[in-house]
């Protein structure tokens, strides 16, 4: 088995990444949007041109007064903890207590335990011990209790706990155009969090993707932002209920979040956390559209996203954020930060950053930067940095929501509407939601004839995403990446080959399961289910619109093809992809987006159950270079466009399509898998070093330096793996195209991976380090964790990325990806070298010399 990174306790608090404010109160005079100092010129914002709006939620006189009284008996501390967010990975409830945070998240590999993801029982029970430390375990009795509110990003369903209904992403439920359905999951997804004692949710994502490359593009609806829009009030108020209703935030309802404002989904070249370089105009029409119907729907919050306008961030944007947001379109609930995006402020750091509060934002997200956050924001707010009247509005914000919906007074969560009713999560009557949305997003972009599947057929089923619930729902999936899951984790889930088997045997048919596509008896039609791996946030950019078919789908469709064999492509992805070989080879073809738990819905409409009724919500790509590709653009002519979406009622067909990507990739932007099956990844060389030479790996094999030589060996698979020999000092380095920027992923807590295996004997040194030019690199000594390997057994080690930050790598201008360098004698057996997110990992750093402990399972 693969070796696995030792837990250990080297460092105190595990970090975990995940993701991913209003009228003055009574008797004060609080600082308002319209009284706030001018924002400079030169940000050149005009509130003018903005929707004006007016806050839909009535004011209360009986809240306001509450608020006043309020605030006049916090003291300063507990009124700069209730600006702050921490995660749960990293904080306790007791200091969340001591120190009056007002708010806990749950990031993407955040759950109760220390685990990446848990069952009801586990999330409820955290729910009650945040909750009762924030009323009972109070380092000074004579403030106001204010209880805790927690949030969590149930993006696609309450995703993060197991058994829990998951719902198509974004990208299937725009394909749906139904916005009635949109508002019956907003009410499910509510429901199953308040089983679980959780009352605050990160969605709806009302992004408007405009560049297919963004790795968030599944988050979001469409690329049209009238369809954007029509979604908006009805998931908002399916979350949190009707303005005035007895139940609006209460009982089956929770608070939602609008996020990110603004510009997310406009990035130069669909950069995550990337800078919109657009006029004020199109931010307003384009990438803001879904905000207008959120505010008049009420939602309560709204999450400042990471990305730039013009060269500035969002989160320190005053004139976007007080001027616009709060003045011009009267926005009455709070803003919340993205996870440590005030650090990104210029000026600022993850602990520090008054500029944020001056701009407009309420409450930190600071997951595992809390502490210090609140230190430095504290003596910020003693010495006037941070004005009262603004901290004043900030907290008066996030209290005034905490009333409106009941927390003040709701008591612990287990004892709130719902909580504890585990038989809700995934229940029969909300699955048939998610498998009617499922049968809804489908959409067919090409039919020979081999759909519908008919009575007495022999169907085989293959493709790697046939039997895998882990790959049909994508990321944010029970962890951030989606990834490192197993069946067992989706109880009560149905994959697609499980829906496949049940419609065939209920229809005299036979369904065959053959993940690599091999049979014995020649089939009546093959349905091959492939498509992206699971992926979030920026793990998911990438340089072009070309599938990388990784699992070798085409080959099993050309198998098919020549065979005889009618197929139909079941592809999987969270954006439209350059496809044409899988297109050319297919009979007909499915784009099935990342449908969640409820695989069976696929089959209702393979069978003819239904008929397609899903339609494009994004332009498909004529070829991979082709993006931006947006309805409007000048010169525009996809492959299909936005709308476009075949049934079996009106048929059609494509004709042969060219298979040349366009794509140079010996100029290939580096990613983050830098070495796989003993090639370099698109964009990375892979060298030897010695005595001052340096030659590719591949040569190696013929012409050995002095003192390293390299030839193919088995690891995982035939000839996978290189070993390398060291004889004497050498080093083997793996040198991108480009020089990498890695900051996101060193931030976001990615690790360093190396698939290997030892030989014998180890030297007292082995450096594994990352370059970032002449006196610039991060060093750390893996001796100690190679020794501590079985000889001749396969091991995983993953070193956390910001390790080697630490040790002194510029991530920002990265120029060597890896370099192992020994002394020698040292045997080593490579396989794969990658950035990966490995949710069950510990992601503490080695204490004293850059050493780690490993071991193999």
């Amino acid at each position: 088995m693969r070796g696995r990174f030792v837990r250990s306790s080297l460092l105190a608090g595990v970090v975990a990444f995940g993701v991913v404010g209003c009228a003055p109160y009574a008797g004060q005079e609080l600082e308002s949007a319209s009284t706030l100092a001018p924002s400079s010129a030169s940000e050149r914002i005009n509130p003018s041109i903005w929707p004006d709006l007016n806050d839909p939620v009535p004011t209360d006189p009986a809240v306001e007064a509450r608020v006043a009284q309020l605030l006049a008996a916090m003291s300063l501390e507990q009124k700069v903890g209730q600006i702050i967010q921490a995660d749960i990975g990293s904080i306790t409830p007791e200091e969340a207590a001591t120190y009056h945070l007002g708010s806990v998240l749950n990031g993407g590999n955040s759950a109760p335990g220390g685990k990446p993801f848990a069952t009801g029982p586990e999330w409820l029970a955290a729910a009650d011990a945040f909750y009762r430390a924030s009323t009972q375990n109070r380092s000074d009795p004579d403030t106001p209790i204010i209880p805790i509110i927690w949030g969590s990003d149930a993006v696609h369903g309450h995703n993060n706990v197991i058994g829990a209904t998951i719902f198509p992403h974004n990208i299937g439920l725009g394909a749906m155009r139904d916005p009635a359905l949109m508002r019956r999951i907003g009410e499910i997804t509510a429901i199953e969090m308040r089983v679980t004692g959780l009352d605050w949710t990160f969605a709806p994502t009302l992004a408007v993707p405009r560049d297919d490359r963004w790795g968030r593009t599944y988050e979001g609806f469409s690329e049209d932002p009238d369809l954007v829009a029509s979604y908006a009030a009805p998931l908002v108020e399916g979350l949190q209920g009707e303005i005035g209703d007895p139940d609006w935030l209460r009982g089956d309802h929770i608070v939602a979040t609008a996020k990110h404002f603004v510009g997310d989904g406009g990035t130069d070249a669909g950069r995550d956390q990337g800078d919109a370089t657009v006029s004020e105009e199109n931010l307003r029409d384009v990438q803001a559209a879904g905000y207008v119907p959120a505010i008049e729907a009420g939602v309560q919050s709204i999450m400042v996203s990471f990305s730039s306008w013009n060269g500035k961030k969002i989160t320190g944007h005053r004139p976007l954020l007080t001027d616009v947001l709060k003045g011009r379109m009267d926005f009455g609930g709070f803003l919340v930060g993205d996870w440590n995006a005030h650090g990104q402020v210029e000026g600022c750091t993850n602990t520090s950053c008054a500029d944020a509060v001056d701009a407009g934002l309420d409450m930190f997200m600071a997951p595992d930067s809390w502490r210090g956050l609140y230190d430095t924001t504290l003596g910020q707010a003693r010495s006037g940095v941070i004005s009262q009247d603004r901290l004043d509005d900030a907290v008066a914000r996030i209290l005034r929501v905490k009333l409106r919906s009941g927390l003040m007074d709701a008591g612990l969560p287990s004892q709130r509407a719902n909580a504890g009713r585990f038989e809700l999560l995934g229940a029969p009557e909300h699955r048939a939601v998610a498998r009617e949305a499922v049968r809804r997003s489908l959409v067919l972009l090409k039919n020979d004839g081999a759909l519908p599947l008919r009575q007495g057929q022999t169907i085989l089923v293959a493709g790697d995403g046939a039997d895998d619930i882990g790959k049909q729902s994508g990321g944010w999936t029970l962890t951030w990446q989606g990834t490192d899951t197993t069946r067992s984790d989706f109880p009560g889930a149905t994959s697609i080959w499980d829906g496949l088997r049940e419609a065939a045997a209920e229809r005299g048919a036979e369904a065959v399961l053959s993940a690599d596509g091999s049979y014995t008896d020649r089939p009546d039609v093959a349905v091959v289910v492939f498509g992206e791996d699971p992926y979030a946030e920026f793990q998911g950019d990438v340089p072009d619109l070309a599938f990388r078919d990784e699992n070798d789908a085409l080959g099993i469709l050309r198998r098919f093809q020549e065979a005889g064999v009618p197929t139909v492509s079941i592809f999987l992805s969270g954006r439209p992809l350059w496809v044409n070989p899988h297109l050319n080879a297919s009979d007909a073809f499915v784009a099935a987006w990342l449908p969640g738990s409820e695989g069976d819905g696929v089959a209702d409409v393979l069978f003819g159950d239904t008929d397609f009724t899903g339609t494009l919500s994004y332009s498909w790509p004529r070829s991979a270079l082709q993006t931006p590709l947006n309805i409007g653009d000048p010169g525009y002519d996809p492959l299909f466009p936005l709308g476009y979406g075949l049934s079996y009622a009106s048929g059609g067909t494509v004709p042969e399509l060219p298979e040349d990507s366009g794509i140079d990739t010996a100029n290939e932007a580096p990613g983050t898998q830098v070495f796989a099956r003993g090639e370099p990844g698109a964009g990375y060389r892979l060298v030897g070093e010695a005595a001052g030479r340096t030659i590719p790996v591949a040569q190696l094999a013929e012409t050995s330096l002095d003192t390293l030589s390299a030839r193919r060996v088995d690891l995982g698979a035939q000839e996978d793996a290189w070993r390398f020999t060291w004889s004497g000092p050498a080093a083997v380095s793996a040198v991108p195209n480009q020089p990498l920027d890695w900051t996101r992923e060193s931030n976001g807590d990615f690790l360093l991976a190396l698939d290997l295996r030892r030989g014998d004997s180890v030297p007292d040194t082995v450096t594994l380090s990352l370059g970032c030019g002449e006196d610039c690199a991060g060093r750390l000594d893996i001796a100690p964790a190679l020794s501590a390997l079985v000889p001749d057994t396969e091991a995983t080690i993953a070193i956390p990325l910001r390790c080697f930050v630490v040790a002194g790598a510029d991530a920002a201008r990265l120029t060597t990806a890896a370099s192992i360098e020994a002394t020698g004698p040292l045997v080593l057996d490579i396989g794969r070298i990658a950035l990966v997110s490995d949710d069950g990992a510990d992601r503490t750093c080695p204490t004293g010399p850059a050493t780690a402990a490993w071991s193999q399972e």
